[in-house]
């Protein structure tokens, strides 16, 4: 086949609507009934549902007891090939993270214009505690760890209030923005360059927490990954 036909070819139909649903699944962050992930993506139930099922012979989402689907740990198994060498160096911090205040602790990249979490830890010795699962994604602009992502950029007259604070204070928080009732501390990963490789993060609920010292935890943490990559 000539390179002006293979790049004139259709796209794959079937390809494109399990990757909807993949992304449609990410962003809402809760387990969804077959006919909300159809709506939701534009398609029949009765395709909604094969491609469920194919996706679940995968892993890549699972069914709970009430027929509501989810990512599944075989996204977590894809993510772990995504910039490997970024969570090699950031998994020994969010492991400290995680031990010093009890949360759950994620890394999060960006991908256009979308804050995407590529791997996370969560405590084990904690009576209640966040999931919050690799593949979630959400605008940039929105939640602490977008605002981080966005915080060694320049300054422009449209940047958001909590975005012209966390360059202040060097950690940016939120609340409610992405997952209602949630709140969440981060801080930017940077690079050589001096821009965002990636944003550190924690997620909790707890309103009585002191920001200010999960703040200066996060940004340590950031800052060791930030030279680990150097």
């Amino acid at each position: 086949m000539a390179a002006d036909d293979e790049e004139s070819a259709p796209q794959s139909q079937t390809l494109d609507r399990g990757l909807r649903i993949l992304e449609h699944l990410a962003k809402v962050a809760t387990p969804q009934p077959i006919a909300e992930v159809a709506q939701s993506v534009g398609l029949h139930r009765s395709i909604a549902y094969r491609l469920l099922r194919t996706l679940e012979d995968h892993q890549l989402v699972e069914r709970d007891a009430g027929g509501r689907y989810a990512l599944g740990l075989g996204v977590a198994a894809l993510a772990r090939g995504v910039r490997t060498g970024l969570q090699a160096a950031a998994t020994p911090r969010l492991d400290e993270l995680v031990t010093e205040l009890r949360m759950t602790a994620f890394l999060v990249v960006r991908a256009g214009d979308e804050a995407v979490t590529v791997t996370s830890v969560e405590p084990h010795d904690s009576p209640a505690h966040v999931t919050y699962r690799p593949g979630t994604r959400h605008p940039v602009g929105r939640g602490a760890p977008g605002l981080a992502l966005l915080m060694p950029e320049p300054p422009t007259s449209g940047d958001r209030p909590e975005l012209q604070t966390a360059r202040v204070t060097g950690w940016a928080t939120s609340r409610g923005e992405v997952i209602p009732g949630l709140r969440s501390v981060a801080a930017p990963v940077l690079g050589p360059d001096g821009g965002a490789r990636a944003a550190l993060a924690v997620v909790y609920i707890d309103d009585t927490v002191d920001e200010e010292r999960i703040g200066r935890a996060v940004v340590a943490a950031a800052g060791k990954v930030s030279a680990a990559l150097r």
